[in-house]
């Protein structure tokens, strides 16, 4: 595929290139600039990396809330898995992180997409998250008592194949008997999980809602903390830690803020949206980088929505839209360890775009109804394959 008269965001520039052409021959780009006369003329048009989404869960489906209603069944699972990789590739995710689920499910989605045969975002995947016994999540397997019995459910993961652990350093909301202010494993703990993921080349997320296990986890070199909530006595986003942020910035620690459509309730509500922006703005101050995510699968948070949640990210946050879209692409890319793949575009890089009518860098809104997503090479909605 050859596109003319196209304007070009690369993924890190403040502005557009002064290209005007991109050239993608099977699944990698090839050339920025000098289109063929007989390119496809896409007047009119931007082309911008691929969005992603740093936490999704495509074994949930956001219309149950119980975890005990969640079909568990892989063959009955799939269709559905399928299903919503689909509308996330079509909506303009190209990537997207799985942070978990109880049957590895996810792995066969991700070969399927990475084979050709079902269309969807290029996935990693972490597996069963290791939780304590009783812990937060433990329905799906990754229960574990002591550092000994976490290294064997890791080993469990990295024997499946998945592209990254997953560690539950607190508790959460949707695992009934467990406290999203309470650390489920001290330092060590994470430090050891931490340690035997490195040596087999994989990073770690660690779910993170209360202060302490936040900074448990930051002080164990996790590479992203999910959620970074501030929980505590006093409630949450209240309990923010200086010292872990600095911590968080000197170690290069991401967050992921898990902000989606759904914190549209607190626009308005002023103590608990001052609240969060004035946390998002000091870690930002500091010097950490945000992450574009949105626990997708939880109630209520449908797993295409990313590009309407971002203008709730860009709210929250206090990003301009270029800082945004950098937050799902190139800034994300660096943060999930696949910045030489994807995340921009360069020669070379894989061919995971989107392309859309109007200004991105000016108005996020124009990314909720994309006019072609190339994902791998792989044209998703036939728009501009047909526009000769």
């Amino acid at each position: 595929m050859e596109l003319r008269n196209i304007r070009i965001w690369d993924g890190r520039a403040e502005g557009y290139l002064e290209a005007d052409g991109l050239t993608i021959e099977g699944t990698r780009i090839t050339r920025i600039g000098d289109p063929a006369p007989d390119a496809i003329d896409s007047s009119g048009l931007t082309v911008l990396p691929g969005l992603m989404d740093a936490h999704v869960h495509l074994c949930l489906d956001p219309d149950v809330r119980s975890p005990d209603d969640q079909i568990t069944d892989v063959d009955a699972l799939l269709p559905a898995m399928r299903s919503r990789a689909e509308a996330m590739v079509r909506a303009g995710i190209t990537t997207a992180r799985d942070l978990g689920g109880g049957t590895w499910a996810e792995l066969r989605l991700r070969d399927e997409i990475a084979e050709g045969g079902t269309p969807g975002p290029r996935l990693l995947c972490a597996g069963q998250p290791i939780t304590s016994v009783g812990g937060h999540c433990h329905f799906w397997g990754g229960e574990a008592a002591d550092a000994n019995a976490a290294l064997e459910v890791l080993k469990r993961q990295t024997d499946r194949g998945t592209d990254l652990i997953k560690v539950m350093a607190t508790g959460g909301t949707l695992t009934p008997n467990t406290t999203p202010a309470d650390a489920q494993f001290d330092t060590g703990t994470i430090a050891a999980i931490v340690e035997a993921s490195a040596a087999s080349g994989r990073h770690v997320a660690a779910h993170c809602h209360g202060t302490a296990g936040i900074i448990n986890a930051v002080e164990a070199g996790v590479r992203t903390v999910e959620h970074c909530s501030w929980v505590g006595p006093d409630g949450w986003g209240k309990h923010y830690d200086e010292a872990a942020v600095a911590s968080m910035a000197a170690k290069g620690t991401w967050v992921s803020p898990t902000i989606n459509l759904g914190w549209a309730r607190f626009r308005g509500n002023k103590p608990l949206e001052s609240l969060r922006q004035d946390n998002l703005a000091k870690l930002r101050a500091a010097g950490v980088g945000l992450i574009a995510s949105t626990d997708a699968g939880i109630p209520g948070v449908r797993h295409h929505d990313l590009a309407a949640a971002l203008r709730e990210f860009a709210h929250f946050a206090g990003l301009q839209p270029g800082e945004t879209l950098r937050a799902a692409t190139s800034d994300c890319a660096r943060a999930l360890g696949i910045d030489t793949v994807t995340g921009a575009i360069d020669v070379g890089l894989e061919a995971d775009l989107m392309v859309v009518e109007g200004d991105p860098l000016d108005d996020l809104a124009v990314l909720a109804t994309p006019v072609e997503v190339i994902a791998r090479g792989r044209a998703m909605l036939g728009t501009l394959a047909n526009a000769r």
